[in-house]
C-alpha cells in the first residue's frame, strides 16, 4: 500500500513595529531580560490594553498579500492557558473571527504550479521566553517578548511533500519580507513554524492521525524532521500499528523527532472576547489603503525579470528570494548592455561572498551603479574577466569604485596590438612543441601560448586579441 502525505503549517511572524502591540514598550531584539516591559504587557490588575494600529496595518496587509479575504469586522479573544512564560494567564488572540480568511500562496514544485491554501490569518501578541540553564537544573523567563505583535498564519492541509513545505515557508517569508510586515530572521525567532504531518492511503479521503513538529529553526530543518517524520509514520503503518497523535520537537544532533508529549484531545481554552479591547471595524477604504500598500510580489517579480531582461527561469527564482536582492539586481539590470552578465555575477560572486562573509545584499558597500561600471569595463574591453573578479573582491570589501581600484592597481587591460604582437612573438618563439602540436590539430595548444602571453603581463592583456594574434603569427610562419 502507498500512502500519500498531508502537511499543513502553522506559522508566526513577528510584526516589525517600533512598539508592543497592547502597550508602549519597545519591540527590540536583544535587549537584556526584562528590561522592555510594564504593567500591561506582564498583565498586572486594573490595567487596560490599547490597540497598536501600525500591527493592525501590517496584519492586515499581510492577508492581503496571502490573497485573503479581510473582515470588515473581527474582535479579540481571550485564550486562557497557565505556562510560565505566559504572566496574564491568558493569551490576546483571535479566534472565531479573524482578520484574514481564505487565501492561498502560490509555489513552483519542479515543473508544476501548485496553490496551497490559507486557512486564516489572525493577529495576537507573543509569550515571553524560557532560557533554560545549561545544568538542567532551572530555567530563567524573559518577558521582553511579551506582548510583542504576532500574525498567526494557517495553512490548508495542502502540502504534499516535505519539499514542498520548505518552497511555501521560503515563497511566504519572501512575502512578508517584500511588503516590509517582519523581518522574518528565524534566528532571532521573528519567523517561528509548526508543522502537522498524518498519512493516509492514496485515495483515501479521510485524513489520518496526525503528529505535530514544533518550533523548528531553520527551513531545512523543516524539511529534514518532516522527511524523517514521513519515514518514521510509514514504518508504523506497514508494521500493522496505529500512529498516536503527539508533539514533537526536532533534534537536530540526533536528527530525529523526539516525544514533548501525548495529545489525545485538542486544548479547551476557554476562549471568550476580550473585554477590556472593542471590536475593530474597518471601512473599505481602508482596506483598500492597505491593498495600495502592497508592492511588486516575487511570484510578479520573477515573472517580470524573465520577460524584461531575458534571464532564466532558475536565476529568476534565485535574484527573488529577498526584497533586497530583487532591487539590487533590477537596479543593475535596467542599465547594462546584458543582464546575464550582471544576474550570472550577483548569484556567484555575489552571494558567494555575502555567505562566506555572513552578510546581507544591504550590507553590502558595493552600490548596484558600481557593479554597472564593473560590467561596462569588462563590456568595453578596458579590464579582462579575470581582473575583474579581482576588481570586485575589492569592490565588495571596500565600496571603492572600480576605476578608482583599477587606477591605485594598474589594473587596465592591454589591448594595444602592437604590445601584445611582440609578447606573443616571443612567446611562440620559447614554445616550439606547443606551435607544433597546433600545426598537428591539437587546437587546444593554442590556450597554453595565450597563457604564456597572461602570464607575462600579469592578466592585462585581452584575452580574445591574444588569441588571434597568435593563431595569425603561427598561420603566417
Amino acid at each position: 500500500m502507498d500512502f500519500e502525505t498531508v502537511i499543513g503549517l502553522e506559522i508566526h511572524v513577528e510584526l516589525a513595529t517600533k512598539t508592543k502591540i497592547f502597550c508602549n514598550c519597545k519591540n527590540e531584539f536583544g535587549a537584556p531580560p526584562n528590561t522592555h516591559v510594564c504593567p500591561v504587557c506582564m498583565g498586572s490588575p486594573g490595567v487596560l490594553p490599547v490597540l497598536n494600529e501600525e500591527a493592525l496595518r501590517l496584519g492586515i496587509r499581510a492577508a492581503l498579500a496571502l490573497h485573503c479575504e479581510v473582515r470588515q469586522s473581527s474582535k479579540f479573544d481571550r485564550k486562557n492557558y497557565f505556562y510560565p512564560d505566559n504572566p496574564k494567564a491568558y493569551q490576546i488572540s483571535q479566534y472565531d473571527e479573524p482578520i484574514g480568511e481564505h487565501g492561498y500562496v502560490e509555489i513552483v514544485v519542479g515543473e508544476e504550479n501548485r496553490r496551497i491554501g490559507i486557512t486564516r490569518v489572525h493577529l495576537e501578541e507573543d509569550a515571553g521566553k524560557l532560557n533554560h540553564s545549561a545544568y538542567g537544573d532551572s530555567s530563567y523567563v524573559d518577558f521582553n517578548r511579551a506582548g510583542v505583535p504576532l500574525i498567526e498564519i494557517v495553512s490548508e492541509p495542502d502540502i504534499r511533500s516535505a519539499e514542498e513545505a520548505r518552497l511555501f515557508l521560503e515563497e511566504l517569508k519572501a512575502i512578508m519580507q517584500y511588503c516590509l510586515i517582519s523581518d522574518c530572521k528565524m534566528e532571532e525567532g521573528s519567523l517561528r513554524c509548526d508543522a502537522n504531518i498524518s498519512l493516509r492511503p492514496f485515495g483515501q479521503e479521510k485524513f489520518g492521525t496526525k503528529t505535530e513538529i514544533k518550533n523548528m529553526n531553520s527551513f531545512r530543518n523543516v524539511q529534514r524532521g518532516l522527511e524523517y517524520e514521513r519515514s518514521r509514520q510509514e514504518k508504523i503503518l506497514r508494521g500493522g500499528d496505529a500512529v498516536e497523535q503527539q508533539t514533537l520537537r526536532w533534534d537536530e544532533t540526533t536528527a530525529a523527532t523526539i516525544l514533548m508529549r501525548s495529545k489525545e484531545d485538542a486544548h479547551d481554552y476557554r476562549y471568550f472576547p476580550d473585554p477590556d479591547l472593542p471590536r475593530i471595524l474597518l471601512t473599505g477604504a481602508y482596506i483598500e489603503d492597505r491593498l495600495k500598500e502592497i508592492p511588486e510580489l516575487p511570484t510578479d517579480k520573477r515573472n517580470r525579470f524573465e520577460k524584461e531582461y531575458g534571464i532564466p527561469g532558475y536565476d529568476a527564482g534565485v535574484l527573488t528570494a529577498s526584497r533586497a536582492l530583487s532591487e539590487y539586481f533590477d537596479e543593475t539590470a535596467k542599465h547594462v548592455k546584458d543582464p546575464k552578465v550582471a544576474s550570472n555575477i550577483i548569484m556567484g560572486d555575489v552571494l558567494g561572498y555575502l555567505k562566506t562573509a555572513e552578510k546581507e545584499i544591504d550590507e553590502l558597500p558595493m552600490t548596484p551603479a558600481h557593479l554597472v561600471e564593473l560590467v561596462g569595463l569588462m563590456e568595453n574591453g578596458t579590464i579582462s574577466s579575470k581582473i575583474a573578479k579581482n576588481v570586485l573582491k575589492d569592490m565588495m570589501e571596500s565600496g571603492k569604485a572600480p576605476k578608482v581600484i583599477i587606477e591605485e592597481q594598474g589594473l587596465v587591460q592591454i589591448s594595444d596590438e602592437g604590445q601584445l604582437k611582440a609578447i606573443a612573438e616571443r612567446v611562440i618563439a620559447a614554445n616550439p612543441k606547443s606551435v607544433e602540436d597546433y600545426r598537428s590539430g591539437k587546437e587546444k595548444a593554442i590556450g597554453a601560448l595565450v597563457g604564456q602571453v597572461m602570464k607575462e603581463t600579469k592578466g592585462k592583456a585581452n584575452p580574445q586579441m591574444v588569441n588571434q594574434i597568435i593563431i595569425d603569427l603561427i598561420n603566417q610562419a
